[in-house]
């Protein structure tokens, strides 16, 4: 009988190791190579923080940096001034950096783009809708798209310099 029990026993284990290393293997398989790499950006019309409406579609010919934040996500205030100095160095190219807060309060991400100095547009995903035709629901999260409109970089997590160093390199020879 312990026998039996032992090899039952082995057996749930075994499974639930090739299970989770399944698992684990489809989403690495879809972080490597996240669906909007290299196809069309979505086209819809969001507002701003200030009840604005933009037309996203309206930026195609531009390259421009979509960025994911919320003014109560720390990785967010650590990369907000690097993203505002890619701002610079995009508008010398005619392109953008576009944030987009994510479920958050408007005051609150008033106050943000105000103690940060942030002067890129900054749109209200209020239901994330936005956010969800992205591919995301993770803060924060980049996204570079050309000139043609088309998503040619991705940043999972705070952004590093060397991406957005990229992006504009991108956003240049585009």
């Amino acid at each position: 009988m312990n026998r039996r029990i032992g090899i039952s026993g082995l057996a749930i284990v075994l499974g639930s190791v090739l299970m989770l290393s399944l698992a684990w293997g489809l989403q690495h398989a879809a972080l490597a190579n996240p669906p909007l790499l290299g196809k069309t950006a979505p086209k819809l019309a969001i507002q701003t923080a200030n009840g604005d409406q933009v037309r996203v579609w309206q930026l195609q010919g531009k390259p421009v940096v979509v960025n994911f934040w919320a003014s109560w996500c720390e990785p967010c205030e650590a990369e907000a001034p690097q993203l505002e100095h890619t701002q610079r160095e995009l508008q010398r190219v005619d392109g953008t950096v576009l944030g987009v807060t994510y479920l958050d309060a408007s005051p609150d991400s008033r106050r943000f783009v105000h103690r940060f100095g942030l002067t890129y547009p900054n749109l209200r995903d209020a239901n994330g809708d936005f956010a969800h035709t992205f591919g995301t629901d993770r803060l924060p999260e980049s996204f570079v798209i050309d000139r043609k409109g088309d998503v040619v970089a991705i940043s999972r997590g705070q952004v590093r310099p060397e991406f957005l160093q990229r992006a504009v390199k991108l956003a240049q020879s585009s």
